[in-house]
């Protein structure tokens, strides 16, 4: 891996459905992931995803670029914007690209990885150290 190198988009399809299943997985009830009437209560344009959710996308696309899991040693991101989620059996896409940002010590590589959702940033500042294959 160099400098510069670009690692192809990887586009995620969430929907209410993965919703539940995320929820159920993680202990998240929230109503803001399940209700449009308890989401838009507290100022939401409708359902969203769970940010962890969304950070695990991302971190998936890492991990199929540089060959597993295994070779993610550090990874981090903030939360910009909420992923929608509309009530139907479409639901949204989060598209995920990264690229080569520095060779650090050690064989180490940062990528910095951007996610989107309808154009829009869901994922800040978003970077993986990451041991890859040789």
């Amino acid at each position: 891996m160099q400098v510069g190198t670009e690692f192809p988009p990887q586009t995620f399809r969430v929907t209410r459905a993965d919703l539940v299943r995320y929820a159920g997985a993680s202990g998240d009830f929230n109503p803001i992931h399940w209700s449009d009437r308890q989401a838009t209560a507290v100022g939401l344009p409708g359902v969203i995803a769970h940010g962890m959710l969304t950070m695990g996308l991302a971190g998936q696309a890492v991990a199929c670029w540089v060959g597993g899991t295994a070779s993610i040693v550090e990874y981090s991101t903030r939360f910009a914007n909420p992923v929608v989620v509309p009530d139907d059996d479409k639901g949204t896409e989060v598209v995920v690209a990264g690229v080569v940002k520095k060779l650090l010590d050690e064989g180490l590589v940062q990528i910095d990885v951007t996610a989107t959702c309808q154009g829009e940033k869901v994922l800040g500042a978003a970077k993986a150290i990451v041991r890859p294959h040789v």
